[in-house]
């Protein structure tokens, strides 16, 4: 696809002024209407002078021009112009036929002249943008913007944002208007306001910086919206203060981070192409007292840098997405290693800081690692190379509420990632790690003590995703699950089970053994409960029956539980939704019945 480059401001006002010129010029060579053709000529004459006033702004402005408002007002002013001139060069003197084929009236001057003084509002309130003594913000309508005045208030705090003074306002304006609706959000991206709020970032007014990041909340809360925020080098400069500003900064840092992060996997890989992993460490495990002795100095290694961004390159060449840094490009340096100077730079403030203070910044990182880590293996990895494990094991054992729920979600993606990926698994989740273990006693803590189900399901899927680095020594963890197979809440019963599944089926090497240690838990009581709930447990329930009872056919406790027939009362229209049942559901009562009925005949086993 061609990409039809755009003109320049200059050539762009040029035209309109050349219009003006021309319609003067046939004014004075008019025969006839001369009044009205020199009523058309003064208008577009003073529409000349705005014109020129706009250009000499464009090149005597210390900082660059807004222009949008004026590419769009330009435009249609040029396209009154030319009707005006069109208008004027039919009362040349021509021949009689040519008259008569273009004739003109009075109703014709009137439609022109009232399109031009539109025009002329439209510049007045232009010109008013960046000529006014309260920074750009011009909260009068232009025609233009009549039946949407909400593309002309945005223009305004925008051009505010380029030119004004009171850039904090303006900034504070445009996230009111974000916070609205999406339809606002879309027009301020689309009007060219990301680009201002970041630079707004590297302002030295806290204030300012607060209010970008606010405004820049709220509208990354769309993959499209957020793809325009990277593509326009925010990530850079957003990590940059994330690791060097006040605390309140920091949490609309990390806010946005999360954000950002929870709507586009571009703006994944591009933060932990930054390395951002590390400031958000370094913030959640500030006061933390944590041993972790292959931490070393706290630097990030040369060799974990180069490796993540040979990951990231090589998905990115999978056509994970089309997007390249400008290489060289300033704000791709600015920010290398920003953690040790974020503690050293404000640790007194910090040590000074409100506890609530101290506590929500601690939500808010914890709340980006969650997004960041979601569906990445790179992202996971690197946050169990920091002391990221012991640090959310630390939080998740003495904090509450919406910190520890975070931290726990965070551990939820890690270890959902250490299942698809073997490499992980063994690195961060050795059965000698004192992070890995720390993690797994916390694990177990909340679904043995938590009476919240929203803090159980994720402990309890996690210890799932583990299910294959325990040995089979290792029965603590099976216990506390088949215990949560009797929860009064279904939800957080029918987790324990689809966790336990990750124990006995097939693809773990050790499922003969934890399906024996299942059993003598008294597990399969509750699991038979468990067929009579709803759809989501029924099917967990009957899938972990199958393993349990295709690996431990010869148990008792299966034929005492009547397993047997309640698999041969299995609603066969489960299969239709759940076609992985159709095979599992028959095995299993086969190795029931060879066990507890002597060996099934081959014609009664496909009566089945």
């Amino acid at each position: 696809m061609e990409i039809i480059e755009e003109k320049r401001i200059e050539e762009v006002l040029s035209f309109p002024i050349l219009l003006s010129d021309r319609i003067r010029q046939a004014s004075d060579e008019s025969h006839f209407f001369k009044t009205d053709c020199s009523e058309v000529a003064k208008q577009a004459d003073r529409l000349c002078q705005m014109l020129r006033s706009i250009a000499r702004f464009n090149t005597t402005s210390t900082g660059s021009l807004y222009e949008r408002p004026v590419r769009r007002i330009i435009a249609d002013v040029s396209k009154n112009l030319d009707r005006g001139l069109t208008l004027v060069k039919k009362c040349k003197r021509r021949g009689i036929l040519r008259r008569v084929v273009r004739m003109v009236t009075k109703d014709d001057f009137r439609k022109v002249n009232n399109l031009l003084e539109s025009s002329i509002a439209d510049m007045t309130w232009l010109l008013s943008i960046f000529e006014s003594d309260n920074g750009g913000i011009v909260l009068s309508l232009p025609p233009i913007a009549s039946n949407d005045p909400i593309i002309s208030w945005v223009w305004s705090f925008i051009a505010s944002l380029y030119l004004g003074n009171d850039k904090i306002e303006a900034a504070n304006e445009l996230a009111s208007l974000a916070k609205d609706n999406d339809r606002n959000k879309k027009i301020i991206v689309e009007e060219g306001g990301v680009f201002p709020l970041l630079k707004l970032l590297k302002d030295k007014n806290s204030d300012a910086q607060i209010a970008a990041l606010v405004a820049l909340c709220y509208l990354a809360n769309d993959e499209e919206r957020v793809r325009e925020i990277v593509r326009e080098m925010g990530v850079p400069v957003i990590v940059q203060l994330l690791g060097d500003s006040s605390t309140r900064i920091q949490i609309k840092c990390a806010d946005l981070v999360g954000g950002m992060a929870e709507y586009s996997l571009l703006a994944q890989e591009e933060f932990a192409r930054e390395n951002v992993i590390r400031p958000l460490v370094t913030l959640l495990s500030y006061d933390i007292s944590i041993d972790e002795p292959k931490l070393g100095n706290g630097k990030q290694s040369i060799h974990s840098i180069v490796q993540i961004n040979k990951e990231l390159e090589r998905n990115s060449l999978s056509g994970l997405y089309s997007y390249k840094r400008v290489p060289g490009s300033p704000l791709s340096s600015h920010y290398s290693d920003g953690s040790s100077k974020s503690v050293s730079n404000y640790r007194k403030e910090k040590e000074n800081e409100k506890p609530e203070m101290k506590y929500q910044l601690k939500v808010s990182c914890a709340k980006a690692l969650w997004m960041l880590s979601r569906g990445s293996v790179v992202i996971s990895k690197r946050i169990t190379e920091t002391k990221g494990l012991l640090c959310l094991a630390k939080l998740i054992e003495r904090e509450q509420g919406e910190l520890q729920l975070n931290c726990l979600m965070t551990i939820m993606e890690i270890t959902a990632a250490a299942e698809s990926n073997a490499d992980l698994r063994r690195a961060a989740f050795k059965t000698n790690s004192p992070a890995a273990k720390a993690v797994v006693d916390q694990l177990l803590r909340v679904i043995k003590e938590s009476d919240k189900p929203t803090l159980q399901i994720p402990a309890v899927r996690s210890v799932g995703s583990l299910a294959r680095t325990f040995p089979a020594r290792e029965t603590r963890v099976i216990g506390p699950l088949v215990e949560q197979l009797s929860n009064r809440n279904l939800d957080v019963a029918a987790e324990a089970a689809a966790a336990l599944e990750k124990f006995t089926c097939p693809e773990n090497f050790l499922c003969t053994e934890h399906s024996k240690t299942i059993i003598e838990y008294r597990g399969v009581p509750p699991l038979m409960r468990l067929l009579r709930g709803n759809e989501r447990s029924k099917l967990h329930g009957l899938m972990l029956l199958c393993y349990l009872a295709s690996h431990a056919g010869n148990s008792e406790a299966l034929e005492q539980a009547r397993v047997f027939t309640a698999l041969e009362g299995v609603d066969r229209s489960l299969f239709a939704v759940h076609p992985e049942l159709k095979e599992l559901v028959p095995e299993a009562m086969y190795h029931l019945n060879v066990y507890h009925s002597g060996v099934l005949t081959e014609r009664q086993y496909n009566g089945h």
